[in-house]
């Protein structure tokens, strides 16, 4: 029997998920009782602990074997993990990368593209500003909770996630500027949009200041400090996805760049940029 004979799929995958969404959850509540003090009789921790371990277990083996069949990573993933789950934990990992790029002054994804057009300055001074409020809650509920422990380390975990979201936020923004490399230009805005753009598709380009943008359907707004100052339509439409994978196609697209005349210059030459040459015809 073949390794894709004895993997298993549909019935099977569906059932190992309902399993893994009763357990796992039941095991975070599981949690929460411990920290919180309630006594938990020790049966009840070892069969908790044991369908944990045989849930992870049953699903590492079956990622592996997905693995073997030929299935890239992120399908073997998909296969185990719903698409919203994995978008999420992929959202947040790179707000957590872009944090680290930020500080090592490393941009993502500019190696060879042929212009880099950063987005991110002005939002900056309201993304700090917000980040400093988060972190005088942190310290005045720090102070507030100190005669609850477990209600205090909590907090203070949730406080200190937030402030580093909305960093994240922003180093995401900084660290990930929108690009055109070749015949594409690549549209961005922290770590939840990625729209590549064909420039064939692009039927006009140009510099526009709007702070106000109704909710229409084929539309792309990525305003920063609700302001977007280039737009571009298309003459056919693209993809651009929603946080959790749902699919969105857009005919116009609204931008924000902190220099929007050098993006609107280096699209409108890079579409109207001659064919190369041929050379000259072989001779006999």
């Amino acid at each position: 029997m073949t390794d894709t004979a004895r993997v298993p799929r549909g019935r099977p995958l569906r059932l190992l998920r309902a399993v893994a969404y009763a357990v796992l959850p039941a095991e975070l509540v599981l949690l929460v009782c411990l920290l919180a003090g309630v006594r938990m009789p020790g049966a009840v921790l070892l069969v908790g602990e044991l369908l944990v371990a045989a849930v992870l277990v049953t699903e590492v083996t079956v990622f592996l074997r997905l693995l073997r069949r030929g299935l890239p990573a992120r399908d073997a993933l998909a296969e185990l993990v719903p698409e919203a789950v994995l978008r999420l934990v992929g959202h947040e990992l790179r707000l957590l990368a872009g944090l680290g790029r930020w500080v090592a002054r490393r941009p993502h994804g500019v190696a060879g593209t042929d212009g880099v057009f950063p987005h991110a300055r002005d939002q900056a001074a309201l993304m700090y500003g917000f980040a400093f409020v988060c972190v005088v809650e942190t310290v005045g509920m720090s102070y507030l909770l100190a005669d609850w422990p477990v209600i205090h380390t909590v907090v203070l975990v949730l406080d200190v996630y937030t402030v580093l979201f909305v960093l994240g936020l922003h180093a995401a923004s900084a660290t990930r500027p929108h690009t055109l490399a070749g015949s594409t230009l690549r549209v961005r805005q922290a770590a939840h949009v990625d729209v590549r753009v064909p420039l064939d598709r692009i039927a006009s380009v140009r510099r526009e200041s709007l702070f106000s943008h109704e909710r229409r359907d084929g539309e792309l707004n990525l305003a920063v400090g609700s302001q977007t100052t280039v737009t571009v339509e298309l003459t056919e439409p693209v993809d651009a996805p929603r946080l959790l994978g749902a699919p969105r196609p857009v005919r116009l697209i609204r931008l924000h760049a902190d220099d929007p005349q050098a993006l609107v210059r280096a699209v409108t030459r890079a579409r109207t940029a001659p064919s190369p040459s041929p050379g000259p015809l072989p001779t006999a």
